[in-house]
């Protein structure tokens, strides 16, 4: 059994300020907007849905990571519109990785990644 999509929803006490980093500083598509959530396009059957909460904060231990073979562009398009990377992009030899973290208006901990081991190509289709 597989399902058909994903998508993963982070809390916002600031919903514009979510739009305007989602849409703007990461460049996805709005694909729905349901007033008090917006969900994103990642990719084609992958998502990320942002909703209001009134109390919101950073969610511990959870790593929203977007995988690309261009970080170094993400990096610089998230510098280019004013956001902040918090560490990278670098090298992470334990793992076979190159990424970049950084951080949403409200503390959620992004990654842009890069797997190099061979063994990865792409999601399984």
């Amino acid at each position: 059994m597989s399902a058909d999509a994903q998508i993963t929803f982070l809390p916002s006490s600031d919903l514009e300020r979510s739009r305007t980093f989602y849409e703007e500083v990461l460049g996805l598509e709005l694909v729905t907007d349901q007033g008090s959530c917006h969900i994103y396009r990642v990719t084609n059957e992958a998502f990320l849905g942002v909703c209001v909460r009134e109390t919101v904060s950073p969610t511990d231990g959870v790593i929203v990571t977007l995988v690309t073979q261009d970080v170094d562009g993400w990096c610089e398009r998230v510098a280019a519109a004013g956001g902040t990377i918090d560490r990278g992009p670098a090298q992470n030899d334990r793992f076979g990785i190159y990424h970049a973290f950084l951080r949403d208006p409200h503390g959620n901990l992004l990654e842009i990644q890069r797997f190099d081991d061979p063994g990865w190509s792409s999601p399984p289709a």
